[in-house]
């Protein structure tokens, strides 16, 4: 291993403790480094897309997932990755959008349902990704549409809509929750006027106000 090598394994390790922590910035900076580095490493490139994605930054995600393509050498992973760029539905985003209709969902919800299949699909990196029955993606997307912006509709009703089984439904959404990292009221995906993690975040500043007069001299 060259000296570059080394050094761009250690951006990109670098890179992979900030995107956990949510410190998107210092990732995407992390993770360009290492594709400045090692530039014929797919995987850099790769974790730079995901950077990029988390942080909402689509067409830098593309530019980044452009780089990626052209040194992946695993010929199904590339594939899945070119999908992408394909500007028709895939079978889940159908399944998506005739089962949230059935819902009542608006259409902002839609899109941002559609928005979290597109990132879930980057955010797995090379983690295959099997869609045998598109269906059951598609419920476990609305599901989390629904929990994350309290809408009044159950699994149970999710679950009938799709046709699909409900304890599979709970174990796709799980795994959109952990690979996402998901939280109530999220801000890439909440559709309402006012999102109220925005109260919480000035209580904690309204806090740490108090506090910091609290221990002044």
């Amino acid at each position: 291993m060259t000296r570059k090598q080394k050094q761009a394994v250690e951006y990109n390790q670098s890179g992979l403790a900030f995107y956990d922590a949510w410190q998107i910035e210092k990732a995407v900076d992390s993770f360009a480094a290492a594709v400045a580095a090692d530039p014929e490493n797919p995987e850099y490139h790769l974790n730079l897309t995901r950077a990029y994605t988390r942080g909402g930054d689509y067409d830098q995600a593309m530019a980044a997932l452009g780089g990626y393509l052209q040194t992946e050498t695993e010929g199904d992973v590339a594939a899945r990755y070119e999908q992408l760029f394909s500007t028709g539905l895939d079978e889940v985003e159908s399944n998506l959008i005739e089962g949230m209709k059935q819902l009542d969902l608006e259409l902002p919800q839609i899109g941002k349902a559609i928005q979290m299949w597109l990132e879930y699909r980057i955010a797995i990196g090379r983690r295959p990704l099997r869609t045998p029955k598109p269906s059951l993606w598609a419920g476990a997307l609305t599901f989390a549409i629904v929990k994350v912006n309290f809408l009044e509709i159950t699994r149970s009703q999710i679950a009938a809509v799709f046709g699909i089984n409900e304890r599979s439904l709970k174990e796709k959404y799980q795994e959109l929750i952990k690979t996402l990292d998901l939280m109530p009221a999220d801000y890439r995906y909440f559709t309402g006027e006012e999102n109220p993690l925005d109260k919480l975040v000035e209580a904690a500043q309204l806090l740490e106000q108090l506090d910091r007069h609290f221990h002044e001299d």
